[in-house]
Formats: C-alpha cells, structure tokens, sequence
C-alpha cells in the first residue's frame, strides 16, 4: 500500500466553494454558559433512539445516563447539566420533525463540574469491552453523519483493519471546531488516535488534513515527534470538497478506491472524525461521556461568531443569544455546514450530537436562484466524486421511479451536494436523490 506522491493527494471530480472561514479560523474555543431548560432527543445518531431509564421530575446529574442504547446500532444519552427531568415528550428536532426528547431543569445552584472519575485503563480492555465502553459513552461521528462510533470497531471476522484514517479535512465552508481542536489539543488528539489504533489492531494511523490548514499539519508533526508516535503520520491534502467524505479521504491518501456497496473496512480501514478521537481520548481520560460538543456560528447574520463548547441539547436560541443575536436582515439558519447542513424550523430545536455548525444567512446567501430546465451539460457528472449520474437519478425521482434509481447506485451517493453546488440551471438535484433514496429504504422496510 504506497501513498500517492504529495502533488497528487487528491480525487477525480468534486467542487472548489469559496472557503469563508476568516470569521472564525483565528478566534480560540471558548465555553458558553449553561443555560435553564435543555431538550435531548433520545435519536440523535444513525439507528435505533436510546431508551429512557429516568423519570419525571427525578434528579440527575452532569454526565449522568439517562437513556440506554435501544439497539446494537444505538448509543447512550447523559444528561448534560445537574437538574431534574422535566417531561418525556416529543420536541422538534432541527430537521422539523417530532421526536421523543427528555426535558431537562437545570439546578441554578449547581456549579456544573463533572465529577471526574478515575482514569480508564483501555490497555487492558478486551476489544468486546472497549466496544462496550464507547457505546455507553455515547460517542458517535463527530464530522455530522453521527453513526455510533463502536460500531466501526466491530470488526467481522475474516477482515483486520490495517490502517486507521483520521478525517482532519474539514471541507465545509465556514466550519473551523476541527481545525481550531487540532491547534488548541493537538496532544489530545493524537492520544485518541494512538488509544484507537491500538484497539483495533492497525498497523498505522494516518491523519489527512487539507493545505488550508497547514499550522495544524505542522503542530501534530512537531507533537508527534516530541511523543516518538512513529505509527502516527499527518499528511497534507488538496483543497477540494468533498475532501473529508471517507472514500474520498483513502482515495487521496492511498490511490485506492473502496468498491461500489463496500465499506472502508473491508479494504481494511477504519475513518474517524478529529472531533470523535477528541471524544474518546475525554472519555478514557476523564470518564466524561459525550454532553457537549464543539460548535462552529458563523455566516454573515449573526453578529459574533465564534467556535464554541455546547452542551448537547442546549436550545439554538441560546447559542445565538451568547454571540449577540441575530441580525435584522438574517432570514435562514443552516444546522451543520452549507454544503450537507440542514435549515432548521425553529430557533427553539436544540444542539445535537451531530451540529457542527450554526450558519446565520441573509437574503443575499440564502437566495433561492429560479430553477430552469436541465441542459445537459454534465457539470453535475464532472463534479460528483462517486462518479455517478446525478442529473439521471434526479430525472428519475421527480417521476417517482425510484425503483429504477437503484440501477444507477443512488444508494452509492453521499449527499455531499457538489452535483446541487455546480448546476447552471438552480436544480435541486441532491435534495430530490435524497427523497428518492428515502423511499427506495421504505420500500425495502415495506418488504
């Protein structure tokens, strides 16, 4: 397996968007306040939602669990604050629909530290063990997809995973938590790596991050050599979304292309998120389960932004009240980045596991150009990474033929929106292969 020379760390097709991160590359994390009232909805992750083990109006405290996993592929819930239950119910979750949520109070009086508990010795955990463990902690991706992180290390027996990947691309516009983590915590983060990597089983680690971040590159290399990680590698990767989706990250570090329906690990790799190793390395540390994350508000309508330390399930309101509110001209906020994020329906919806960003737009960003009729020109097929058709899938599924999408791997598509990004003619084309792929996995279920 030899890595591709340092001019070619990149992958065919993808788009080049406007970075727009000078807002917030440069200002440090920082925590906000706690706040009274938090939701948790108990499904914040790919899979089956947590189940509830508390009570109405029974007290918790910080980083306490409140909900077990529902089902193997299915993550714990802690509470992030000391307070009381306020209800079980269902709450919007920031795509608009309702879901069963645990309302917290928090106690006013409480100072909120986490009562640290003794260091885990993960050397000794068994793989099953240490499987179990990053489930209960509740961590899952931290880049936006929130897939239950023990999952990736259930190996099937007859694979190994040879190489561990690590995503510190970044790509999206305007996000910077990743970035701003890899210079505030380099040593945390090569810890989890390292605490990984020895896990299950790889031979080598290697942590991809894009050219625009070259401070971050040098800072890892510089720790690593103070540490003597030998397995560890940084290496620097073209600027170009969708650079940190997973097959588009080995393609540009190894030259490999993970098979059409395969995953990483049947090539033998395993691809983490800098914000998830950071999650682990907390919890083996500290024994602080997943109850906050790091959250990029940017965009031109909100009036400070910042990288910030959220609890998860802190209301969106909140978040924005603490960098001075939003403009008068704002009319859209964007969960997560403008590429793959989502417009929330209420200011009110809380803080997930999975919101990397806050994006506050005006008029001006958020202008929806009218769509015109395809012209053929391919822009869409020149950009997506997956070499896919996305013109013809989206054809397909405005007829609702989405039987018919599945001949053309619609399932292959990673909604990454390059396709969406470099239309001429304003077509929704990622939006409508996400309809159809959700009613090609009704149908299945149907079955």
């Amino acid at each position: 397996m030899n890595p591709l020379p340092i001019f070619k760390r990149g992958f065919a097709h993808g788009v080049h968007p406007h970075e727009l991160t000078e807002r917030t590359v440069h200002l440090p994390i920082q925590r906000v306040p706690f706040v009274s009232h938090y939701i948790l909805p108990l499904g914040q992750h790919l899979g089956a939602p947590a189940r509830p083990i508390v009570k109405v109006n029974e007290r918790v405290q910080r980083g306490q669990l409140i909900a077990e996993p529902g089902a193997y592929i299915s993550t714990a819930l802690h509470s992030p604050v000391t307070g009381w239950i306020r209800g079980i119910e269902a709450h919007r979750y920031p795509n608009g629909q309702l879901q069963q949520a645990i309302e917290i109070e928090a106690d006013s009086y409480a100072t909120q530290r986490l009562e640290t508990k003794a260091t885990i010795d993960w050397k000794n955990l068994s793989i099953k063990e240490f499987i179990h463990h990053i489930q209960q902690a509740g961590i899952v991706g931290m880049g936006g997809a929130a897939f239950p992180s023990h999952a990736k290390y259930d190996i099937p027996a007859g694979l190994t995973i040879e190489h561990l990947v690590i995503n510190g691309a970044e790509c999206e516009p305007y996000l910077t938590n990743d970035h701003r983590l890899m210079l505030e915590r380099p040593a945390t983060v090569l810890m989890g790596v390292e605490l990984i990597r020895q896990k299950i089983g790889a031979k080598q680690a290697t942590i991809g991050v894009e050219a625009n971040k070259l401070d971050a590159v040098k800072i890892l290399k510089r720790v690593i050599s103070q540490q003597n990680l030998s397995q560890i590698k940084v290496v620097s990767l073209q600027v170009k979304y969708p650079q940190g989706a997973e097959k588009m990250l080995i393609k540009s570090l190894f030259g490999i292309e993970v098979p059409a329906k395969q995953l990483p690990r049947d090539i033998g790799m395993t691809v983490n998120n800098v914000g998830t190793v950071v999650a682990i390395a907390d919890y083996f540390a500290t024994g602080m389960p997943l109850i906050e994350r790091i959250v990029t508000v940017a965009g031109s309508g909100v009036e400070r932004p910042a990288n910030l330390i959220v609890p998860i399930g802190t209301p969106v309101r909140e978040v924005l009240r603490f960098c001075g509110g939003l403009k008068d001209t704002t009319c859209e906020v964007i969960m997560g980045g403008p590429m793959m994020g989502t417009p929330i329906v209420s200011l009110d919806v809380p803080i997930v596991k999975g919101s990397s960003g806050l994006l506050a737009f005006t008029a001006k960003e958020a202008r929806r150009n009218k769509e015109q009729p395809c012209i053929h020109c391919g822009r869409c097929v020149e950009a997506c990474p997956h070499f896919l058709n996305p013109s013809r899938l989206a054809r397909l599924a405005k007829v609702r033929r989405y039987n018919e999408m599945g001949a053309y791997y619609a399932m292959d598509c990673v909604e990454c929106g390059a396709c969406t990004f470099s239309c001429p003619s304003n077509i929704p084309i990622v939006q409508l292969i996400k309809i159809g792929k959700t009613e090609i996995r009704r149908a299945k279920v149907a079955i």
